[in-house]
């Protein structure tokens, strides 16, 4: 479990840990499964800015911003890259190995700048509506945990690497199915928690605490929709997943679920 831990922290955030004592395939998939706990710093920011927000200590566009900023540094911006890289890529043409080239490059064209700049532009604007109280701040934390699912969505077994090196060749295949419906089960049901307490932390109404255990449910299954719409539509144009359809995977799913705790929050 300790070298699983290792190996999640020290693939998906900026974290400095000590290498895994071993790496095999099922050391893989246990840190694929774990990498919604690996948010839990960049959670705990969300939460500090959205208390802020709350308290009128501080803007909420301003706060969306910054909550932006720290989960990019967290994760050295790898996974914005990878949604730059997978939007280059896949624009390149329908030939396999053109966009893998593509991809490989390292540079950013015009699609991958698009791709980040609307991306960011959409959780900034579902931020800033979610940060102005603890109910909102609880659907965006959760967006953001649910986000990572992508990751054991992406690895599931039957979905082959792109090319033979690299992060995809190393996680694919490594989650079972049902390791996968077990993991998501878990993190709807934790989502679930979160979104009663931040109702509640908003308001006595218990009609307003058991919507909002639903609608963050329902966003844990929006996110993972997202990974997977995601992860198909890659090996579909790429013949398998590679580290760059990971990222994308993770971006797309995160904006899909903060794209969900808006509409729940505003319902709610």
């Amino acid at each position: 479990m300790r070298d699983a831990w290792r190996f999640a922290l020290g693939t998906l955030t900026a974290l400095r840990v000590r290498p895994p004592r071993r790496v095999d395939r099922a050391l893989v998939g246990l840190a694929m499964v774990l990498a919604p706990v690996t948010t839990l710093p960049v959670a705990l920011a969300w939460v500090g800015l959205g208390l802020a927000v709350h308290a009128g200590l501080l803007p909420a566009p301003v706060a969306a911003v910054l909550a932006l900023l720290v989960a990019a540094l967290a994760s050295r911006a790898l996974h914005l890259d990878g949604l730059a890289d997978l939007a280059d890529g896949l624009t390149a043409g329908y030939d396999r190995r053109r966009s893998l080239e593509v991809m490989r490059r390292g540079d950013t064209g015009p699609a991958g700048a698009a791709a980040i700049v609307l991306v960011l532009l959409l959780d900034a604007a579902c931020l800033a509506l979610l940060f102005g109280d603890p109910a909102g701040t609880a659907l965006a934390v959760v967006a953001l945990a649910a986000s990572r699912l992508a990751c054991a969505a992406c690895a599931r077994d039957g979905i082959p690497p792109a090319r033979p090196e690299g992060l995809g060749e190393a996680v694919a295949g490594t989650v079972g199915r049902p390791r996968l419906v077990v993991t998501v089960s878990a993190v709807a049901v934790l989502a679930a928690v979160a979104g009663v307490a931040g109702a509640r932390l908003s308001g006595p109404s218990h009609h307003l605490s058991a919507g909002a255990a639903a609608w963050a449910a329902g966003e844990v299954l929006v996110a993972a929709g997202a990974a997977l719409a995601t992860r198909r539509h890659a090996v579909r144009r790429l013949g398998g997943i590679t580290g760059d359809v990971i990222g994308a995977a993770i971006e797309v799913s995160l904006a899909a679920a903060l794209v969900a705790a808006t509409i729940a929050r505003h319902h709610l």
